[in-house]
């Protein structure tokens, strides 16, 4: 008690109450709020799931399949020099993409389990777009590109199907 609360007891209770009102009003805006923070968690958990695999194994597949093929199967001359062009950004871009995916994945984490954390937002805001940007490219310029080289020749447009499929068939091993 100071000395204001000895000449009037009674506002010392009143005092006491503004700050229990204010308490009681920012934990009444506790349940608006727990849906977001559930959701970030999921967000976050789901996000690692699928990145932490999908990307590299997309990123792969393209590198290992995709544009070797599409490279082997280009006209030479200005056609072979666009396939190349793109080949070396499109790549170029995966492993920026995935560095700065590997910056983001420890604040993720603490996200995913609900820990405090500063999350680097404008590295998550520079993922997001960058992303978005890449498959655009591959989108637009790339892929159409890979379906007429590729579609020239059937068998070729089939070789790479085959390694894909082979690529996602489960491993059984075999008894000798």
């Amino acid at each position: 008690m100071n000395t204001s609360d000895t000449e009037a007891p009674i506002s010392h209770f009143s005092n006491c109450h503004l700050g229990i009102f204010a308490q009681l009003s920012r934990v009444g805006d506790l349940p608006a709020l727990l849906g977001p923070a559930a959701q970030a968690r999921k967000i976050a958990e789901d996000s690692l799931a699928f990145f932490s695999k999908a990307m590299y194994s997309h990123h792969s597949e393209e590198e290992k399949d995709l544009f070797p093929a599409v490279r082997q199967s280009a006209d030479a001359g200005v056609e072979r020099l666009r396939v190349e062009g793109l080949v070396e950004q499109l790549t170029h871009d995966h492993r920026a993409l995935e560095k700065l995916w590997e910056s983001l994945e420890p604040g993720l984490r603490k996200v995913a389990k609900g820990q405090d954390t500063t999350l680097n937002v404008l590295a998550l805001e520079s993922l997001v777009q960058r992303y978005q940007a890449h498959a655009k490219l591959e989108e637009q310029d790339f892929l159409p590109l890979a379906q007429t080289i590729l579609g020239r020749n059937d068998n070729h447009m089939a070789a790479l199907g085959l390694t894909l499929h082979m690529r996602h068939v489960p491993y059984f091993a075999t008894h000798i």
